[in-house]
Parts: C-alpha cells; sequence; structure tokens
C-alpha cells in the first residue's frame, strides 16, 4: 500500500524530494503557500556541489540537464581589498565542475518538471499522533491528514513546531540585497570588476559580495554586524534612504566597488539567523524536517546542497518500501543531524572569519576553501 505523504514546501528540499519519490512512481502532495511558482523572485545563484546537491540531482534523474542549464565559468571568485586591490584572481579550469552555478529560478522549474504542485495552500500547523495520521491544517480552514509530513519549508517553518520548540536566533550580522541588470551593456565596468562568477570585497566588520547570474543580471550583498533595529527610523522601502545609509556604512571604500551600491536598485533587508548547530529533537511519529526547517545556517553555498541531498536519500528510503516507515525516517533522522551539524559548525565559523575585525581572515578563510 502506498503512503499518503505530503511535503510542506516547494523549495529545493521539497521538490527534490518529490522528484526522486516520481521517479520510483510514489505520489506525493506538494503543499506551497506561494500561489504561483513565480510569485515572487527565486533569488540568485547556487553553486551545487559533488557529492551534495549535484548527487542529489542524480538520484533524480537530471544529471545531463543540469549540466545543460549550470554555468561552470560561474565558479570564478575574485577577492579585493576596501581600496580595490585584487588579493585572489581564482579562475576554474574548463573542465572544472566541482561546484557550477545554477539560477534558483532554473533549479526550480528543472525540479518542478511534471511535478504537481499545489499552490496556494498555506500550513498553519500541523498536529502528529492522530489515529488517521499527522494533521495539516491549511490558512483556509480546511485540514488533511497524511501518513508522513514533511517540512521542507524553509527557517520560519509551520511544520517545525510539530517537533522542535527552537526557533531561529539573530546571527549580529545582516545583509542588504540589491541588483543590476544587464550589467555587460549598462554597466560595462562593473561587468570587468565581477568577471564571469563573484567579487568580494572584505574591510572591518563588513563585506560586499558580487554574484553574476545569467542574463546579465547581478545580485549585490553588503553584509556587516549590526543591531537587529540598526534600521530603527530607516523606510527599508525608501532605496535612496537605504542607499544613502549603506554608502555611509561603507564610506572610504573604492569608488568602483561603492559603484555596486550605487547602481543597485530596489534593496531587501535579510537579517542572517540560524538554529542551534547541534539542533535534533525527539522523534515524532508521522512528521519530519528537511533542509533550512531542520537546520538553518549561515548562507556559505552549504544549506540549499544539503537540503536536497537529504530530500533525495529520504525519498529513495520512503521508495525501497521499508516494512516501518516510522523506523525508516528515524534512522534517517540521525544520519542527517550528524552531518548537518558537521557543517552547520563549518558555516558559523566561516561566517565569524568573512565578517570579522581583521580582514586578513577572511582572505585566509578563502585561500583554505578555494586555494590557488
Amino acid at each position: 500500500m502506498r503512503h499518503r505523504i505530503a511535503v510542506v514546501g516547494g523549495g529545493p528540499a521539497g521538490l527534490t524530494f518529490a522528484r526522486v519519490l516520481h521517479r520510483h512512481d510514489h505520489p506525493v502532495t506538494i503543499l506551497e503557500r506561494d500561489p504561483a511558482p513565480d510569485a515572487r523572485p527565486p533569488g540568485g545563484t547556487l553553486d551545487l556541489h559533488q557529492g551534495l546537491g549535484q548527487l542529489a540531482l542524480d538520484k533524480a534523474g537530471l544529471t545531463a540537464e543540469f549540466e545543460a542549464l549550470s554555468r561552470p565559468e560561474g565558479q570564478a571568485m575574485r577577492i579585493l581589498d576596501t581600496a580595490g586591490t585584487v588579493l585572489r584572481d581564482w579562475r576554474p579550469h574548463p573542465d572544472e565542475r566541482a561546484n557550477p552555478e545554477i539560477d534558483r529560478g532554473h533549479l526550480r522549474d528543472l525540479l518542478l518538471g511534471p511535478l504537481d504542485v499545489q499552490w496556494g495552500r498555506g500550513v498553519t500547523q500541523v498536529v502528529p499522533g492522530t489515529r488517521e495520521g499527522a494533521r495539516v491544517h491549511f490558512a483556509d480552514g480546511r485540514q488533511e491528514t497524511f501518513d508522513l509530513v514533511i517540512g521542507a519549508d524553509g527557517a520560519w517553518s509551520r511544520v517545525r513546531p510539530a517537533v522542535s520548540p527552537v526557533t531561529p536566533h539573530y546571527t549580529g550580522i545582516t545583509v542588504v540585497e540589491t541588483s543590476l541588470d544587464d550589467v555587460d551593456t549598462r554597466h560595462p565596468g562593473l561587468a570587468r570588476l565581477i568577471g564571469d562568477g563573484s567579487v568580494a570585497v572584505y574591510g572591518v566588520n563588513r563585506t560586499l559580495v558580487a554574484q553574476r547570474n545569467s542574463g546579465g543580471h547581478v545580485k549585490v550583498y553588503a553584509r556587516f554586524r549590526a543591531p537587529l533595529d540598526w534600521h530603527e527610523n530607516l523606510d527599508l522601502a525608501d532605496a535612496e534612504a537605504v542607499r544613502s545609509r549603506l554608502l555611509v556604512l561603507f564610506d572610504g571604500w573604492a569608488a568602483p566597488v561603492l559603484d555596486l551600491l550605487r547602481h543597485g536598485t530596489a534593496f531587501v533587508h535579510r537579517p542572517l539567523y540560524v538554529l542551534p548547530v547541534n539542533h535534533t529533537w525527539t522523534h515524532v511519529p508521522r512528521v519530519t524536517l528537511l533542509g533550512d526547517a531542520a537546520h538553518l545556517m549561515p548562507p556559505l553555498g552549504v544549506g540549499a546542497n544539503l537540503a536536497m541531498l537529504e530530500g533525495a536519500e529520504l525519498a529513495e528510503t520512503i521508495a525501497a518500501g521499508p516494512a516501518d516507515l516510522d523506523k525508516a525516517v528515524r534512522a534517517f533522522e540521525e544520519q542527517m543531524w550528524v552531518r548537518a551539524g558537521r557543517w552547520a559548525k563549518i558555516t558559523a565559523a566561516g561566517l565569524e572569519r568573512l565578517v570579522s575585525p581583521d580582514p586578513a581572515e577572511a582572505v585566509a578563510h578563502f585561500d583554505q576553501v578555494q586555494p590557488s
């Protein structure tokens, strides 16, 4: 008998889980609160790692499609100091495939493929342990029960309270994101500064990173240490006011670097939250978590990769038809916690070095992660 399975969240974790189950002819209900795939901007680019995100796509049978969409040249990374001096200029070999980039929108569409997503199904609560299964409560007042509910609904998961009372906490580091469009034509100087991949500039307790996406689109991230209410008396919807505040924060940096902020369009405030490094929970039958819902960590290129691999592994476990589904899920959780805990420690330490009182720490971190 097929288990009734719901995955809450149509991000990389939930879609990878559903796509692998689909490959094994096992139905799954995908519940996504957004009303349509393009209801929100999909976000920036992702580097999918060999052995993590790429392995997950292989389990979904999507390796060839990924290779056609990905940008190996996007692995390039340039490091500058605040005066604009180039400290590192790493470029991948033509056959380098360790961490090729793919736009989040392209990855979403690739994973969606034949999947049937129930759009506009906002989940408010999951109640485990009923006789019929785990009960899902929706924003419209309806309810449904499933044999297994998987929370892949991100940092502020509505499923997590069913298994854990823990909520994310602020890291003390915030991010303000902006964008540049048609950069090669409109801002050729910045296009040369960024190159084929990313450029990062490290100062005292602050960082500017610009990352090329496809189609001449660039995402710019200003990271800095600040209290959570740093923007008090600042209208975050006022792009010119936010730009002015950022230019004060980064005052004295080289003019070409500050042009990344001067030419940005709208600004989005993204304070960085994380879950405790070793977040686990006492197993609750019929409910589990994947990705950021389970182990939110700093956005240093690992979270989405882990989430996708977890989704693929759990799907393969279920597709194998274990005699005891609950026992299989419990074993999966224990494996997930060990790996995620290791990566959470690595990324937490990495964030401390990348936004540091000593910018040399950030360069040293780059040398360890990506030797020249």
